[in-house]
């Protein structure tokens, strides 16, 4: 590796340019008589999931989006939060649910995300988006895999023919993520609790993305040198200081291009939730056509 600094892949300022656009595109729908309109759904007090569900809206005002917050004590119950998304699913003005996650435990959160209409499920949870992405065909893309991508080529590599290794087998990110990178023609590994030589597989990574849960799981003698690495995680220490799963300290010196917690994928994950709003709604109109 030469002694060029790594590329701190800023998803806020990529985020802002996103939402600038989809701001005129918004403005252009509102004048042909259709405002995309989205509705979140919070269950309980949980200070993080309101946090989230502030910068939602924030980003909804910015953009001329409407939307609608349903705030459920936490002791609402599986039907009536399924009986609430039936209704919201019949409304014509709301193009986009989201149920902000995680939810009670005596809510099963399956339940829940199945009873979303499919074309609102602009988070991209429901099984019919993941099976559309599986198979190549046309869909809602999950938020945070979608935001990893446009932050990979935000950074000049390009995805064909790449080592792309992911960390972490959720259906949130990591799965929904491999198939975006075979969509682009990077050869996938994905990684998990039981992969044997953890260590050894991230070193063949051109790509490396992290999405474990885990603070400081991956550390600069994991990457490949001028590897691209994208930070999934968002831990709080005890401190209360904000990190991802990746130890940036270590990583940056290896790195070709890296992204910060928080300021990296964070910002990306909203700016593709709005543009799932956006593609919602006018798809709405396609549908008309």
């Amino acid at each position: 590796m030469d002694s060029v600094s790594p590329k701190i892949l800023d998803g806020k300022a990529l985020a802002a340019r996103i939402k600038e656009g989809l701001k005129k595109e918004v403005a252009q729908l509102t004048a042909e008589g259709l405002t995309p309109g989205l509705a979140v759904i919070l269950v309980g007090e949980d200070p993080a999931s309101q946090v989230y569900v502030r910068n939602k809206e924030r980003a909804c005002a910015e953009l001329g989006i409407n939307s609608w917050k349903h705030h459920l004590p936490a002791d609402t119950s599986q039907e009536d939060l399924v009986q609430l998304v039936k209704r919201i699913n019949a409304d014509p003005e709301v193009h986009g649910i989201l149920v902000q996650l995680p939810l009670p435990a005596q809510i099963k959160t399956e339940a829940v995300l199945d009873a979303i209409d499919p074309a609102k499920d602009v988070d991209g949870f429901h099984p019919v988006n993941l099976g559309l992405l599986a198979a190549g065909r046309p869909g809602i893309i999950p938020c945070t895999p979608a935001g990893v991508i446009e932050l990979v080529k935000e950074s000049g590599v390009e995805i064909a023919g790449k080592e792309c290794v992911i960390v972490g087998r959720s259906n949130i990110v990591g799965k929904p993520l491999a198939f975006l990178f075979l969509q682009e023609h990077g050869t996938v590994t994905i990684c998990h609790s039981r992969t044997r030589n953890l260590e050894e597989v991230c070193r063949r990574a051109d790509i490396l993305v992290v999405a474990a849960g885990r603070a400081g799981l991956v550390h600069g003698g994991m990457i490949k040198p001028g590897a691209v690495v994208i930070d999934v995680g968002i831990n709080r220490t005890a401190e209360g200081r904000l990190t991802g799963d990746v130890d940036f300290a270590s990583a940056v010196q290896q790195a070709g291009a890296i992204t910060p917690v928080p300021g990296g994928v964070g910002p990306m994950t909203i700016a593709m939730l709005m543009k799932n709003t956006v593609t919602a709604a006018r798809r709405t109109v396609q549908t008309l056509d």
